[in-house]
């Protein structure tokens, strides 16, 4: 046991270095200013695909067409709902008539997946030279687009990606939901998403570049001309992981991006129960390991390993009266709290839920141990209706 938390002392310096380093390279948008555009700005395009979306849609469109920005619009593509979305969109778009247009979503073709064919079929109507592919599920502040544009242009990107606010309502969402920033800010050096590191030498570059690629599918923009050179979402038609696939190519293609968090920009609550927080999970976490079921587990493992053997060998060093059990444990357990406490702060989630850390752990490797045996038993899983993989 004590050779164990040696390793997760020694993993949680390293992921310490990276979440330190992280809250500078990871930043907002660049402030908009009032008077930074004009008419003749490049025209944006804000995308959303909508697929059974009727407890939303209205408030994700009501916040996208109350943009500052001067020069936009609203495209929404009803990807064959079943509940009121198509009524609410009707209402809307009737009520918007020349800043919102609707169109009906094409059945999907057997070799897609239904988020890049919805994606592929709203770039093929927007008229923009920036594209924004926002979730329904998602609200934005009325300086978003501009914020966007703004730092597209000072940072020199081809293509963004902005991780919400994410608000958390139910037990399971304060419990489950920080882990993914969590993991987001001390496993992924933000700063080599924008460019490669320095020290990696030239003849490496095109090969390394990739592997840094990452992305939120709940918000990315696209300069036109880049969204066209990686092929658009029908080059990642059959990607579970549609977004970070569309990151990777744009690494591959020598193209910049960068990535920013959301805080005061745009917000997202992406499931209301624990049903919805299984289900939504499911159709992506084995599926991010490119399903190699080794790496998976060993990650699962290592998991245990840093943020639960450490809860459990405290109080076993305290009985014992084992000091190098206590003290090794101890460090862990106070570099984890510190690290969810600031993530709290950062993101206005309440602090109190950074003691349930091991328990989030572990609800992860209930769905990890789950999604393993429905991949060997050839079970798929399923989202709004349709098979995932």
């Amino acid at each position: 046991m004590i050779y164990l938390l040696y390793i997760a002392v020694i993993y949680l310096a390293i992921t310490s270095m990276i979440f330190f380093l992280n809250r500078r390279d990871f930043g907002p948008l660049l402030p908009a200013q009032s008077k930074s555009f004009d008419k003749e700005s490049p025209k944006v395009s804000i995308l959303i695909p909508a697929r059974n979306e009727e407890n939303v849609i209205q408030k994700c469109l009501e916040s996208a067409l109350i943009q500052s920005y001067p020069n936009f619009e609203v495209i929404v593509l009803d990807d064959e709902s079943t509940d009121n979305t198509p009524l609410i969109l009707k209402e809307l778009v009737d009520s918007k008539p020349h800043t919102l247009k609707v169109i009906k979503g094409r059945p999907k073709p057997k070799n897609w997946l239904g988020k890049p064919w919805a994606c592929q079929q709203l770039s093929e109507e927007a008229e923009g030279n920036i594209l924004i592919f926002i979730d329904a599920d998602t609200w934005l502040e009325e300086d978003m687009v501009s914020k966007i544009v703004r730092s597209m242009g000072r940072d020199v990107v081809d293509f963004l990606t902005v991780w919400p606010k994410q608000k958390l309502g139910t037990f399971w969402e304060k419990t489950v939901i920080p882990l993914v920033y969590y993991a987001l800010l001390s496993l992924l050096p933000a700063r080599y998403v924008h460019k490669v590191p320095a020290w990696v030498p030239d003849i490496l570059k095109p090969n390394v570049r990739p592997l840094f690629a990452a992305a939120c599918g709940q918000c990315m923009a696209f300069k036109r001309s880049a969204y066209k050179s990686i092929g658009g979402h029908a080059a990642v038609k059959d990607e579970v992981v549609e977004d970070v696939a569309l990151a990777k190519r744009i690494k591959e293609k020598g193209l910049k991006m960068k990535m920013y968090h959301g805080e005061a920009s745009i917000s997202c609550r992406m499931y209301t129960s624990g049903k919805e927080l299984e289900s939504g999970f499911s159709k992506n976490f084995l599926a991010g390991f490119d399903y190699n079921i080794a790496l998976f587990l060993f990650m699962a493992l290592l998991h245990i390993v840093v943020f639960v053997l450490p809860f459990v060998a405290l109080p076993i060093g305290i009985i014992t009266n084992n000091i190098i059990l206590v003290l090794l444990s101890g460090i862990c357990i106070a570099v984890i709290l510190l690290h969810r406490f600031l993530l709290a702060r950062w993101f206005d989630w309440k602090p109190i839920y950074a003691f349930l850390h091991p328990l989030a752990v572990l609800w992860f490797q209930r769905l990890g141990i789950k999604l393993v045996i429905n991949h060997f038993s050839g079970k798929k899983s399923s989202w709004k209706g349709r098979t995932i993989n």
